[in-house]
């Protein structure tokens, strides 16, 4: 057991972080998705290699035993919308990271109202102006799953209360 003040780490970095194509790639998806640092970038991408590793180890399992767990990981992955109704192991062995970013809750509200950026999109699920059904989120790192979608509000202006007039 651990300490529960220090979880584990939930993302691993890239082993050489310091190569030219790696860095440019890198800030390449910071900016197209609006991500705050590198750290939001290698969850995701540890992310997507779990479910990865879980899909190759199934397959290097006989087709009678994998059964049940491989519709439990294709209905998990349905379910985020990650992949859809018809899909098999192979679709999920070629799930890229852009696959999980577009899943985001700052990517959703950034293609909903049409945002003049992603940093804007951030800032606007930051300020508590987005609802998921009957919930307030202000995460934008929040994975929407697919029945969630249609229920993403983006609330224009925050309701202040109006002090009562002055009788005098």
């Amino acid at each position: 057991m651990g300490d529960p003040h220090k979880p584990k780490k939930t993302y691993h970095r890239p082993r050489r972080i310091w190569t030219i194509d790696q860095l440019n790639a890198e800030l390449y998806i910071l900016g197209t998705y609006g991500l705050r640092n590198k750290r939001e970038l290698w969850k995701a991408q540890s992310e997507v290699a779990r479910i990865r590793n879980q899909a190759r180890a199934l397959l290097a399992v006989p087709p009678e035993f994998r059964r049940d767990k491989e519709l439990r990981l294709l209905g998990f992955l349905n379910r985020l919308g990650l992949v859809n109704e018809s899909a098999s192991l192979d679709d999920v062995l070629n799930l890229k990271i852009e696959d999980i970013l577009e899943r985001r809750l700052q990517t959703i509200v950034m293609r909903k109202i049409m945002s003049k950026s992603a940093t804007q999109a951030r800032q606007i699920v930051s300020h508590c102006h987005v609802s998921v059904g009957s919930r307030t989120v202000n995460l934008p790192g929040y994975i929407v799953r697919k029945d969630e979608e249609p229920n993403i509000l983006v609330h224009q202006e925050p309701i202040i209360p109006q002090p009562p007039p002055d009788p005098n």
